[in-house]
């Protein structure tokens, strides 16, 4: 690696450092949640807005702009030579904000070393520091084999209809690129399962409501039931909720027409669950053990807390994990009531040589043996770029060489866009080594369960997110000894 040049880069990206976080504030402003068909807009006007706001932005920096049915943008050259392209991919849709915010998800603060609000980390933020990459290259005159182009996307989070609209209709870059994972070089991930288990018999109408978790990919921190009121359901409650050490997660209020049990968890991204506390099995484990709640009643909540008591699969049978990509993960995500019946979202992500068709067929007869019935919603299947290949060793190199580390590139169970475009893979730019420093900021400002991706108060450090965007400039120059 050039240290001169790394120098120049670093000296350009401190003098622009300031500018990119008031315009990573610009789109954290929006609340861009992708919601299909409102507002006549593909994914809601949130998502159209985010989307203009970022082409906006392209264009004060001097690239030409276009926007791809209200759901994908290009930043780039008006004149595309496809063949010697690399795209960057980012999104600029957003999960549900959740609960238990000490900073409004919408608006943004920094504070010390953090930026603060939803999307900072996943995606918005590394959105806009790809578009001060490419600047920074371009005004630092720094002559490249091939040419870039950076696209932004509105529904990755939801389902990436995106991606098929835009894959369907438009060219595609030689080599892209996704800014959505850990250094180094991401090179496959998981299939992900989503579907609904679904009880086949209703619960009683002392069940008035049921609702816990906001989205498929996250685990929820919330969730509640509504029972009808009454006198021996009172006095039960009184006396549980006493019991601080067994269930200290769990409260109750009065509500018109009933009484609402609330349990509380702690949310992590679906794709990482290990270590994350999933308020559906705790309500459902304080539910089934509640006296003054009908047998019928306490066997459909006993359902949904089996389902999610763990993380591997193996209470319907598809636990499994190989050498390439570990561990298939399935954690319950959203509870609802259908008609009477309990629905629980299962958010699979399974391991890169697991058999999806052997998959769904387990998750079927769990189904059929134990009252259910298994409605598939979508099966995206595992992406994989041949490690083998010179971009994934180059790339690697460079992040080790200038931050002193050994990485190896790896597979993980998030999905990016990666999977949706041939000849894909992540890069960064998560997974900076943190400083004291930094660990002791973090303790300082976030509560467990807080600061992350996907999670209440999501922060991105400002001190690694600028090293990182340093490290994708040297990174695309190295590039230019590959061929695409």
């Amino acid at each position: 690696m050039d240290r001169e040049f790394y120098e120049k880069v670093s000296a350009w990206f401190e003098e622009h450092k300031e500018a990119m976080v008031e315009d990573i504030k610009r789109l954290v402003r929006i609340d861009s949640v992708s919601r299909p068909g409102t507002d006549d807009a593909p994914f809601g006007r949130g998502c159209v807005q985010a989307l203009e706001e970022m082409l906006a932005m392209g264009r004060e920096h001097g690239f030409h702009c276009e926007n791809h049915g209200d759901m994908v943008g290009s930043i780039g050259e008006k004149e595309k030579n496809w063949e010697n392209l690399i795209g960057f991919w980012n999104h600029l849709d957003i999960v549900p904000t959740g609960n238990g915010w000490e900073n409004g998800p919408f608006d943004p603060v920094v504070k010390e070393r953090f930026l603060i609000g939803r999307g900072v980390q996943d995606n918005k933020g590394p959105a806009v520091g790809i578009l001060y990459v490419m600047q920074c290259l371009r005004e630092l005159h720094v002559p490249l084999k091939h040419e870039l182009c950076l696209f932004v996307g509105t529904d990755e989070e939801r389902g990436m209809e995106d991606m098929e609209y835009y894959t369907a209709h438009y060219p595609v870059p030689k080599l892209s690129i996704v800014p959505d994972s850990g250094f180094p070089v991401c090179y496959g991930e998981k299939g992900i399962l989503e579907g609904q288990m679904v009880t086949q018999d209703c619960v009683s109408p002392q069940v008035l409501e049921v609702k816990g978790g906001s989205a498929s990919n996250m685990i929820p921190d919330r969730a509640w039931v509504v029972l009808l009121d009454s006198k021996d359901l009172e006095e039960e409650l009184e006396k549980l909720c006493g019991q601080a050490t067994e269930y200290n997660r769990i409260s109750s209020e009065k509500v018109p027409g009933g009484i609402r049990i609330t349990a509380c968890g702690t949310s992590k991204h679906s794709a990482s669950p290990h270590g994350s506390v999933n308020a559906i099995h705790e309500l459902c484990v304080f539910l089934k053990n509640m006296t003054s709640l009908s047998e019928k009643d306490k066997e459909l909540f006993a359902k949904i807390g089996k389902l999610t008591r763990e993380y591997d699969g193996a209470e319907t049978g598809i636990a499994y994990r190989d050498e390439v990509s570990g561990q298939t993960t399935c954690a319950g995500t959203v509870l609802a009531m259908e008609e009477g019946h309990l629905s629980l979202t299962l958010n699979i992500r399974y391991a890169i040589t697991a058999k999806d068709q052997e998959d769904m067929a387990a998750l079927t007869a769990y189904g059929a043996a134990n009252g259910c019935d298994w409605r598939l919603e979508r099966n995206s299947r595992p992406g994989y770029f041949p490690k083998e290949h010179p971009a994934v060793e180059v790339l690697t190199n460079v992040y080790n060489e200038l931050t002193g580390s050994s990485a190896q590139s790896f597979v993980m169970g998030g999905g990016t866009y990666a999977r949706k475009l041939p000849c894909a893979f992540s890069y960064g730019p998560g997974g900076m080594k943190e400083s004291e420093a930094d660990k002791g900021t973090k303790e300082r400002l976030f509560a467990p369960g807080h600061g992350g991706g996907h999670e209440p108060d999501e922060a991105l450090n400002l001190r690694l997110f600028v090293e990182a965007m340093k490290i994708y400039a040297c990174a695309i120059v190295a590039l230019n000894d590959v061929e695409l």
